[in-house]
């Protein structure tokens, strides 16, 4: 699992690449811990290389929403595969964030 994180204008873009699992949960908790502390700045959580999300990993996204919410940033998740939106209906995230 990959974690990139880049500023572009005014948005920040997380990307995520490979298993989104529970193994990779904890390092990836920690890789986004910036985006955390981010105000004023549409986040971006960029799924177009993301192959599969556990609930550790719906719990990160989660956070981060709830974060961003306090800053009054906004979050968006781009480019999630069939799977994953399938998850993301499942669980009734579809409803939580804006999908592109």
């Amino acid at each position: 699992m990959k974690t990139t994180i880049v500023e572009n204008g005014n948005q920040w873009i997380a990307s995520f690449s490979g298993r989104l699992d529970t193994a990779a949960a904890v390092q990836t908790a920690e890789d986004v811990k910036p985006l955390m502390e981010l105000s004023n700045k549409e986040i971006i959580l960029d799924c177009s290389e993301l192959e599969y999300i556990s609930s550790s990993g719906l719990r990160i996204f989660l956070s981060i929403r709830k974060e961003a919410a306090t800053h009054g940033s906004k979050v968006i998740v781009r480019s999630i595969n069939a799977d994953i939106r399938q998850v993301f209906m499942m669980t009734g995230f579809i409803s939580l964030f804006e999908i592109q």
